[in-house]
This record gives structure tokens, C-alpha cells and sequence, in this order.
């Protein structure tokens, strides 16, 4: 990948933070690893949860207790789209899937087929959104 490129999808903290103890600095990561991060945090952030950014995020969790009927299925996949057309300007989405095959477990897969503007690139990212959390495992 050329310098331009890799200059535009960007660089960034890994997250969550890791610390690099023979360097003494945080581990950053870049290009699409930082693109596929930032799809990751904004779908696993509920609004309000950053201080600074109230509006950022792309909150699921009060679908928790809802029908899974297709009309539900469609605000699921409208608030993802929302959240990563103001969040990740990096790429344009082509498509958002949701396999709820497992829902009745507490987990549903969130496929993101999406094109990397700088290069071109079409790329997708299956998500696992776990609707308990795993405490005790």
C-alpha cells in the first residue's frame, strides 16, 4: 500500500489500550486493522457512554427486549448504517446483514459488506453482538 494511502485510512490506538514495555509507548495500528477496529467500537458503543461524544455510538441495547420481527431487524441495520456514515468516513457501507440463527442464545452476527473509498477496496467484517454479557464464562 503506498504512502498516500496508508496516510488517509489512517493510524490510530489499538483499542482496548495496549502498552509496548521495551518501547515504552502504545501499540497503534493502521490501515484497515484501524478501519475494522473503528467499525468495532462504534457497534459495541451505546450513545451517551462517551462524555465527550454523547451522540457517538450505535446503541442496541434497548432492542434487547424487543419482538425480533423484520421491522426491528431494519432499525438494527438503519442505527449500524447511521452510526458508520457520521463515524467512519474512511468507507462507504454496501450492505448490513443481520444472521440472528443464534438469537435465542443471546448472540447475533452483524455482517458489514463495505468499500474502502481511498483504494477501492470492497471489503466485509462479521461482527458477533452477544446480547448478555459474559460475565461468567
Amino acid at each position: 500500500m503506498d504512502s498516500t494511502v496508508a496516510t488517509y485510512l489512517g493510524k490510530g490506538w489499538d483499542f482496548p489500550p495496549k502498552f509496548l514495555k521495551n518501547q515504552g509507548e502504545i501499540k497503534m495500528i493502521s490501515d484497515i486493522e484501524d478501519i475494522e477496529s473503528s467499525l468495532q467500537i462504534i457497534i459495541t458503543t451505546r450513545r451517551g457512554e462517551r462524555v465527550m461524544r454523547p451522540k457517538f455510538g450505535c446503541d442496541l441495547t434497548d432492542q434487547i427486549f424487543e419482538n425480533l420481527s423484520a421491522t426491528q431487524m431494519t432499525i438494527m441495520k438503519n442505527r449500524i448504517k447511521e452510526a458508520i456514515i457520521i463515524y467512519e468516513p474512511r468507507i462507504e457501507v454496501i450492505k448490513i446483514a443481520l444472521d440472528t440463527q443464534n438469537f435465542l442464545e443471546g448472540k447475533f452476527l452483524i455482517k458489514i459488506d463495505y468499500l474502502i473509498r481511498a483504494t477501492n477496496t470492497r471489503r466485509n467484517i462479521v461482527f458477533p453482538y452477544y446480547i448478555t454479557e459474559a460475565t461468567d464464562i
